[in-house]
């Protein structure tokens, strides 16, 4: 980030934190989730949303296709919908 700032762009903000490649099933990602909350609860937005690891993700880039277009129904594209939301509803 300050390498960033300092190079490119001074007002870069860190919007909050988004956990991606997660399957909520496992005890890894239940440890990482309360271990961010419990480190950065009240000092930097973390994000609700969490972008599940599919298949269909690496596809969608492996086929170049926007993951919307590739699979909209895949729970993965629901969840970055669910960011959109998130992230918008704070801007309104």
């Amino acid at each position: 980030m300050k390498k960033v700032r300092s190079r490119l762009n001074d007002r870069l903000q860190i919007a909050g934190i988004l956990l991606t490649m997660c399957d909520a099933r496992t005890n890894l990602c239940k440890v990482i989730t309360e271990q961010l909350t419990d480190t950065f609860d009240g000092q930097i937005r973390i994000f609700k949303s969490i972008i599940p690891n599919t298949v269909k993700v690496g596809e969608s880039i492996y086929y170049s296709e926007p993951l919307l277009e590739y699979a909209p129904e895949n729970k993965a594209c629901k969840a970055y919908r669910n960011l959109a939301e998130e992230v918008v509803g704070d801007e309104s």
